[in-house]
């Protein structure tokens, strides 16, 4: 049995940069230690817009600059890259919200083998959401969890209300 970790969009940007919140920088040491004391194989998303992200869709809706590559704000959070660094992982940029191509990741990565997936990260109502939704759909079989003790949402209400649809659509919320 293989055991992923998919750690979703722990950027310096949704950390303490342009969409940061006290929340989020709550669960930095939480999933610092999820990372430390995990046994299995690693995939980190990367939130990842281009220079002209005011004028794509997102960025009309959501007019705040963010996670612009190669930018300081798109890099991870310097405690979760530090807890990184000394583990194998599979780094994966997603242009939105849930990432199409996890999916095929996970495939790659597990082969034929049974497999578990565990998310922590953020935004819990938008990312964290898109993505255990998006792995339920492809993986109906497989146990797929969140700790919500390692996620975060733009409000406590809507990170409740994301932990609430995930536990509707048969994911496990720890």
């Amino acid at each position: 049995m293989k055991n992923i970790l998919v750690v979703v969009d722990m950027q310096k940007d949704f950390v303490d940069g342009s969409l940061g919140t006290p929340e989020a920088q709550a669960i930095v040491p939480a999933v610092v230690k999820k990372i430390e004391e995990f046994n299995g194989d690693i995939i980190v998303t990367y939130d990842t817009h281009p220079e002209n992200y005011l004028e794509t869709s997102e960025g009309i809706k959501l007019p705040v600059k963010h996670c612009i590559k190669g930018t300081e704000g798109w890099e991870l959070d310097k405690n979760v890259a530090e807890a990184l660094s000394s583990k194998p992982y599979t780094a994966v940029e997603k242009p939105t919200f849930g990432s199409v191509d996890l999916p095929s990741v996970i495939r790659k990565i597990t082969g034929d083998q049974d497999f578990t997936i565990e998310l922590v990260g953020l935004c819990t109502d938008i990312c964290v959401v898109s993505n255990a939704l998006l792995l339920k759909a492809n993986f109906p079989e497989c146990k797929i969890s969140v700790d919500s003790a390692c996620c975060a949402g733009v409000t406590v209400d809507t990170h409740n209300h994301a932990l609430s649809v995930m536990r509707m659509c048969q994911i496990d919320v720890i």
